[in-house]
């Protein structure tokens, strides 16, 4: 399910209320060979909860609400089709402001093996390496949260089959998708940091597309106009863009023509056929089918949410 720009992951049943060792992050274990799946479960408010991994830990809310607290940053609210990602050994501590037993949260916290992710990073560095001077395949660890799209949800999905399998093939299968995993994590880190206007690398290709499409949005330009702004051939583009962002340019321009009305509609004057053209589209009808099933309401609901 996707609302609000986040994918949800199908959480696992709640453990059952007899087999609860603790009401404050009952921790359920299924270990293989290169990765641990913690699940964890709080059924009462507490605050400050320390927790710590000696693996790199991927974890994604399931249910309910936490409250993380990481690094020197500020805290911040933690909720379901969200992920943070943190290095090994560091602490994080959490609230559990709303958790009760009607209400418990659930997360779960992915540790993976450092020597899998090397590997996986040396494969994909050398056999699919990226374009431009010094571009290597990288875990960018400021950019460590985000919402989940939907490949990286289904991937999530597929790990936690896998991880809760009982087949003897789980450890192959389950490597097979860290190694997705951990590119999807990449792809998504970068759309983020383009996203939040921090993706600014003069070496890299995608650069001055990205800006060539942040300007020219209500223009009509084709993929074979991207690929010579960035010095390649229309099929290689296309596998370098894809690459890089996990989705195809065209997928791209609408989430930026989406982005831009998103930004027009929190002026509570403006008419929503204006927005549509401002932000890139000819067909007002389109418009608001494509927001819709994009944000999970009309642009007008968004624009009553959202004004200024």
């Amino acid at each position: 399910m996707i609302t609000n720009n986040r994918a949800f992951i199908n959480p696992p049943q709640l453990s059952n209320e007899k087999s609860l060792k603790t009401l404050v992050e009952n921790r359920t274990v299924y270990s293989l060979n290169h990765c641990e799946l913690n699940l964890f479960e709080t059924y009462e408010s507490s605050a400050l909860v320390p927790l710590k991994f000696n693996d790199l830990v991927v974890t994604s809310m399931l249910r309910g609400k936490k409250v993380m607290h990481l690094f020197d940053d500020p805290s911040f609210e933690y909720l379901p089709g969200e992920t943070v990602v943190i290095p090994s050994k560091v602490e994080m501590k959490i609230d559990f402001p709303e958790a009760t037993l009607d209400n418990p949260t659930q997360c779960l916290a992915l540790a993976i093996d450092q020597t899998k992710i090397s590997d996986t990073l040396h494969f994909l560095n050398e056999r699919y390496p990226k374009e431009g001077k010094n571009q290597f395949w990288h875990l960018n660890y400021q950019n460590y949260f985000f919402y989940n799209n939907v490949e990286l949800t289904t991937t999530i999905n597929k790990l936690i089959k896998e991880c809760m399998s009982t087949s003897i093939t789980k450890d192959v299968l389950a490597d097979l998708t860290l190694q997705e995993l951990l590119i999807r994590i990449i792809q998504t880190q970068t759309s983020k940091a383009i996203d939040d206007g921090l993706f600014s690398d003069p070496k890299n290709p995608i650069t001055p597309v990205i800006e060539f499409i942040r300007l020219n949005l209500k223009e009509n330009f084709t993929i074979k106009h991207l690929s010579e702004k960035a010095c390649m051939s229309t099929a290689s583009f296309y596998r370098f863009f894809k690459r890089e962002l996990g989705q195809s340019p065209i997928e791209f321009i609408i989430d930026e023509k989406i982005r831009c009305a998103k930004q027009l509609l929190k002026n509570p004057t403006i008419q929503i056929n204006e927005v549509c053209y401002l932000s890139g589209f000819e067909d007002c009808n389109y418009f608001i089918r494509l927001f819709k099933k994009h944000e999970g309401i009309t642009p007008k609901q968004y624009q009553l949410l959202h004004v200024n």
